[in-house]
């Protein structure tokens, strides 16, 4: 549905649909593990400027619809790329 969102206090890397879910895709790329998996660096604060992020998203495009966070953690270098994906990486409260 879209990409590269900015939004009050953040960036929705990708905002997809899944059935009636939206699903707000936070995307981390490392080219290798030395500081650590991709999925490490979405922390506690970085979730909350996505949610932050997502609701002002809802607001502005008067969504009303179950919601979801998932993390794709992107490790490698092209053409030699793994991906890992998260469905419900984390929740909004």
């Amino acid at each position: 549905m879209a990409r590269n969102q900015h939004a009050k206090g953040g960036e929705l890397d990708l905002v997809m649909r899944h059935g009636d879910t939206l699903v707000f895709v936070e995307v981390r790329h490392r080219a290798d593990s030395r500081h650590g998996h991709p999925l490490e660096t979405i922390t506690a604060t970085k979730q909350r400027r996505l949610i932050r992020a997502a609701r002002f998203y809802l607001t502005r495009n008067r969504l009303s619809c179950p919601c979801r966070f998932d993390a794709l953690a992107v490790t490698g270098t092209p053409p030699a790329l793994h991906y890992e994906w998260v469905p419900g990486a984390f929740e909004a409260f």
